[in-house]
Order: structure tokens, then C-alpha cells, then sequence
């Protein structure tokens, strides 16, 4: 069978990161120093569908490492209801692949109006929105010709966590970021093993994503992936949140995928895969820890190659593969879902 574009896009993504981390140091060094001489204190993300992932891994990242506030904009107060607020000491950071979202734009045209610090991250360097920025980021990613997005959701995230450790100012920062390429690449020997599981999960109808911390916005892109690839009706949600209500539709054999990383939320993951389980639910768990694997129906291991605060680089990895070979059995052009198209422009 001929490579698909989205499975060569998948393994792009090492060598996309490297480009990224060796080209645009130099722009997020200029960023992080007009940050800081502001006393910026407030991050306001503008983002939609995949990009809006990686602004909810940005707002862990930044307030964890940074402790910056991070919001995520909310487009139609500036499109429709024309009552935009008040950015005051805040970066106004837009994300977009495309850079032609006319949302995300008026978002970044309004913060620049006001005087506030831009900032894009975009992989084309001429748009629209990249002309709302004081400063941009490109995720030197090349063309992404799969409609899904793979190697610029990566590239965001490896964005977010060079400007983290530019402001943080911490070598082990630094050293742990620059692991994240060959990580990234080990991470895609999950390939058979995703294979093997989309085979297993191939009758399913619907299922749940549950993630917690860094990896609450892995669950988010994993469920979007699985939607827009498989077709299949899928949630995301905090382990947390399960608990409050939706742990009531668990029944023998519900489908549920659980993003576990090593870190401090690990042993709240295992207890929710334990619960899942107690439930008779079907378990598959995208993890780097072999003991947690090991609970799970089904698991994908990937290595420890990187701290958790890297982690949502490497384990949505698994999770991308999975949704590809997901939609394959199932006959589906992985490469133009129906109904959607690459660029999408929201108002």
C-alpha cells in the first residue's frame, strides 16, 4: 500500500521539530526580551480547531514554568459581538497553521490597536495574520497536504515550550527541549502497536479521551483526530471532570483512551484506569510508564525520552497513529475527510 500524505506527515514531525529549534531561537529570544521589558503578566491566546489544542497545552506550560496566566480568546466577542476587552499588560498570542482564520485575526488586530504586545505562530510567514504580529514564529513545517493537521500540531507545541524556556531562562529547560526531535522520532515506533489497536477498536461507535495537566490538551487533539479521521463520536475530558457526572455512561466494553504520563498526575491517571476497569470498560492507554501500561486493556508505550512538561510532543504521537490506521481499516480517505477541508475560515 502506497504511503499516505498524512502518514508521511506523521513522520515528518522529528525533522520538522529540528528545523524549528535550530531557526527560530533568534525570534523567541526578541519575543521573550519585549515580554519581559513590558512586564507582561497575562497571555491571551487566539487559536481554532488544532491550534486551539495547542493554546490549551500553552496554558499549562506558561503557568506552570512561567507563572503567566494564560487565557484563551474568545473570537466572536471581537466578530460578532464587537465588545472586545481590555489586554492591558498582556502578549495577545494567535496560532494558526494557515494564518488566514479571519477569527484569529480580528482578535490580533484589536490587540494590536490597543497598543498591546503580538505575537503569531504560523507556518506561513505572509499571511494575514503574521502581518497582525510584533513578532513571528514560523513552524518552518514546510507545505502539510493532509487535511488533518500532524507535524504543525507538534511544531506548535515545540513553539510554546522554546518561548517557556527562553522565559525561564533554565539550561535544564533547554537540554530536556533539545532531546524532543529523537523523542519525537522514537515515539513513532508506536506505529505497529497503533496498528495493531485501531484492528481491535475498528467496531467502535464512540469513546472518551481522558487526560490530565500537560496532557489535558493531548486528550483534546487525540478526540479531534478520531472525530475528523474516523468519524467516531468522541470526548474529551479531564479525569477530573469524568468523575463529576460522565463516569455514569461507563458500561462492559465503553471505550476509553487514557493520555497517562509519568509526573505528579500519574497515580490520579492509574486511578482512573483502575475505575474504568472496575467498570468493565475497554482501556487503551497512551503512556510512557510500563506499570501503568500494563492496567490497561491495551496500552501504547512510548519512551521516557523527556520530562512531562515535553510530554504531549511524544504521546500524541501514538495517538495520531492510532486515528490513521483507525480510518484505514474502516476504508476512509485518511488524507481528505469528508466535509472539511484544510483551511477553514471561521468568523
Amino acid at each position: 500500500m502506497a504511503e499516505t500524505r498524512l502518514h508521511h506527515e506523521i513522520n515528518e514531525q522529528p525533522s520538522v521539530l529540528r528545523r524549528l529549534l535550530s531557526s527560530q531561537r533568534p525570534a523567541v529570544e526578541e519575543l521573550a526580551r519585549a515580554a519581559k521589558k513590558r512586564g507582561v503578566s497575562h497571555v491571551v491566546i487566539a487559536a481554532r480547531g488544532t491550534s486551539d489544542n495547542a493554546g490549551r497545552y500553552a496554558q499549562y506550560l506558561f503557568g506552570a514554568m512561567n507563572g503567566l496566566i494564560v487565557a484563551l480568546a474568545t473570537p466572536s466577542l471581537f466578530t460578532y459581538y464587537r465588545r472586545a476587552p481590555r489586554f492591558h499588560s498582556s502578549l495577545v498570542l494567535g496560532i494558526s497553521q494557515s494564518g488566514r482564520s479571519p477569527d484569529v485575526i480580528a482578535v490580533l488586530a484589536e490587540a494590536k490597536r490597543q497598543g498591546a504586545l503580538t505575537a503569531v505562530v504560523t507556518n506561513d510567514r505572509e499571511s494575514e495574520l503574521a502581518a497582525q504580529g510584533d513578532f513571528v514564529v514560523d513552524l518552518c513545517a514546510g507545505e502539510e497536504r493532509a487535511v488533518a493537521a500532524t507535524k504543525t500540531y507538534t511544531a506548535e507545541l515545540a513553539a510554546m515550550a522554546l518561548l517557556s524556556a527562553v522565559l525561564a531562562g533554565d539550561r535544564d529547560m533547554e537540554e530536556a527541549l533539545n532531546r524532543l526531535p529523537e523523542a519525537v522520532e522514537r515515539a513513532l515506533g508506536a506505529d505497529e502497536a497503533a496498528a495493531q489497536a485501531a484492528r481491535h477498536l475498528q467496531g467502535i461507535s464512540y469513546a472518551v479521551v481522558l487526560g490530565r495537566g500537560f496532557n489535558y490538551a493531548t486528550a483534546f487533539e487525540l478526540a479531534l483526530k478520531l472525530e475528523e479521521l474516523t468519524y467516531t463520536n468522541t470526548q474529551a475530558y479531564s479525569s477530573a471532570d469524568f468523575r463529576h457526572g460522565p463516569l455514569a455512561m461507563v458500561e462492559p466494553g465503553f471505550p476509553a483512551i487514557v493520555v497517562a504520563a509519568t509526573g505528579p498526575l500519574l497515580e490520579d491517571l492509574r486511578s482512573i484506569i483502575d475505575t474504568l476497569r472496575g467498570g468493565q470498560a475497554s482501556v487503551l492507554c497512551i503512556t510512557d510508564d510500563p506499570t501503568t501500561a500494563a492496567q490497561a486493556n491495551l496500552a501504547l508505550l512510548v519512551p521516557r525520552d523527556v520530562p512531562e512538561w515535553l510530554s504531549p510532543s511524544t504521546l500524541v504521537v501514538p495517538g495520531q497513529l492510532l486515528a490513521l490506521h483507525l480510518a484505514t481499516v474502516r476504508g476512509h480517505d485518511v488524507d481528505a475527510p469528508r466535509s472539511i477541508r484544510k483551511i477553514t475560515e471561521t468568523y
